[in-house]
């Protein structure tokens, strides 16, 4: 397997450019699926408070026999905590650490200004190498650089061909922020997975189609964090790193834009997420 490949955030910390994601996964899975991964030669891992498997993503980090110092680990605080001191303190006990890589903002409701706060307290204190936000508008990161005394380093947002978000890639780049993809396959979507350049590209560097995606995300300057639990796709959604696609066949991909997401956020799910306290202390 070729090697991994990292991109240098606006603090000069360097970042795994492909890692595994763990939404969706029970703490079984993800300890599994973390495991596996990191074997493969995987150093980028995101979890998340809300996905209520921290604590099997740190088991899976010591049992691997990686070097906590290789792996960039990558959580984001949940809104119901943001205005709790001891938040950062907390994930970083679950996670059974005592730092984190990068932590981010994961929704922009409720009081996500003291969430920010509480991020750059800990950045300053070491605790966290990096902050960032996660499905954050244009106008909502605005409003972070407007307020903040240190820059967020990432966006985590949804992205994928069908909605490639040139105008805010744009915007984050004049700011030096990095975007990291999630649903980098679009959710999934046999039609999306199934187009014909993916189909005919797969053919000609002998790759899935999902590896071309995956491999479009890399050059256009994405972060991917593909979430699996299925061994061979996790070591598949790595196999990244010995082939490139010409500057014709990212342009002709760039023409798959629609603009179209999966996921929709309304005020109604911000106020409820706000609401919701995931069961954190009850994981495994």
């Amino acid at each position: 397997m070729s090697e991994q490949m990292y991109i240098k955030l606006n603090n000069g910390v360097m970042m795994p450019v492909a890692g595994i994601g763990t939404f969706m996964l029970s703490p079984d899975e993800a300890e599994a699926s973390c495991i596996s991964a990191l074997k493969d030669g995987y150093r980028l891992i995101d979890t998340a408070n809300a996905y209520v498997n921290e604590k099997a993503v740190g088991r899976a980090m010591k049992k691997s026999g990686a070097a906590r110092e290789d792996i960039f680990l990558e959580t984001k605080l949940w809104p119901s905590f943001y205005e709790q001191e001891d938040a950062v303190e907390k994930t970083l006990e679950r996670l059974g650490t005592d730092y984190i890589d990068l932590l981010l903002i994961h929704q922009p409701a409720g009081n996500y200004i003291a969430g920010y706060r509480l991020m750059e307290k800990a950045y300053k204190e070491g605790k966290v190498k990096a902050i960032g936000l996660s499905n954050f508008s244009a106008e909502q990161v605005q409003e972070i650089l407007d307020k903040c005394e240190i820059k967020p380093a990432i966006l985590q947002t949804e992205l994928h061909p069908y909605s490639q978000e040139r105008e805010l890639k744009e915007f984050l780049a004049k700011e030096g922020i990095v975007i990291q993809a999630w649903y980098p396959l679009g959710h999934g979507d046999k039609a999306l997975i199934g187009e014909d350049i993916f189909t005919r590209l797969a053919e000609k560097y002998n790759k899935s189609n999902a590896q071309i995606i995956l491999r479009w995300h890399i050059q256009d300057g994405n972060v991917v964090i593909p979430g699996s639990k299925n061994p061979d796709h996790i070591k598949a959604n790595f196999d990244l790193f010995d082939f490139e696609l010409t500057d014709e066949e990212m342009a002709e991909i760039k023409k798959l834009d629609k603009n179209e997401r999966y996921y929709h956020s309304t005020p109604q799910m911000l106020e409820q997420y706000v609401a919701m306290v995931p069961p954190v202390d009850e994981q495994k």
